[in-house]
């Protein structure tokens, strides 16, 4: 349904609510987070992966840039939830990043907008897109006894601008356990081995000056 979307809305005054649910799950390390996050950032057309631990604010919004081809004029470059406009937006270990940076994020988040003030560039930049993201809790085990809420550094106010938070618990279990083993089992089994191949010989396996590496 995050995929799909809803529908937005105008209101008398002027004012937009999103259709765009955006979410967060906040689970135990190991529970396959980050592959659903890849898959969901795979399977919709404008979908765009970032990380929290080397996405910065710059990266996530926008930056600007000198652009030498027109005369060194500067020139801005979209960031993830720019990119990701009309697609969706998947934010994986969110608690890694910096406070400072994830505080750009609200404005995108709620008004599905950007508001871009740079070396005497003034512009807004769509980012209607919903966001995915993915975070650990702070002891990287849920305490059952406490709610999930205190048990992340993430802020209050970035918490509430996602609309679904859901926990991922990873509950000792020796069935189940037991299935996951024979499931990753049998898919390595079914997989097929990655070739990589070198347009030219290398010395002690280093690439040299004009080689090509091709991976099936």
């Amino acid at each position: 349904l995050q995929l799909f979307g809803g529908v937005s809305r105008r209101h008398q005054d002027g004012r937009r609510m999103r259709g765009d649910i955006h979410i967060l799950m906040l689970g135990d390390p190991g529970t396959g987070k980050s592959q659903l996050i890849d898959y969901m950032a795979d399977l919709s057309p404008r979908g765009v992966k970032a990380s929290g631990q080397s996405a910065s604010k710059a990266g996530l919004t926008a930056t600007a840039v000198k652009d030498e081809l027109s005369g060194g004029r500067w020139t801005l470059e979209a960031g993830a939830l720019v990119l990701a406009d009309l697609g969706l937006a998947a934010i994986d270990e969110l608690d890694k990043m910096n406070a400072e940076d994830r505080s750009a994020m609200h404005e995108a988040l709620e008004q599905q907008r950007i508001h871009v003030n740079k070396a005497g560039i003034h512009a807004q930049l769509n980012c209607r897109a919903p966001v995915v993201a993915a975070a650990n809790p702070k002891d990287s085990k849920f305490n059952l006894s406490e709610i999930p809420s205190k048990q992340t550094d993430l802020e209050a106010s970035l918490i509430s601008r996602f609309d679904i938070i859901w926990t991922i618990l990873d509950r000792p279990d020796k069935e189940h356990d037991l299935e996951i083993v024979g499931r990753i089992l049998k898919n390595r089994r079914n997989s097929r081995a990655e070739k990589i191949s070198h347009g030219h010989r290398s010395h002690a396996g280093l690439m040299e000056a004009g080689d090509t590496m091709a991976v099936d």
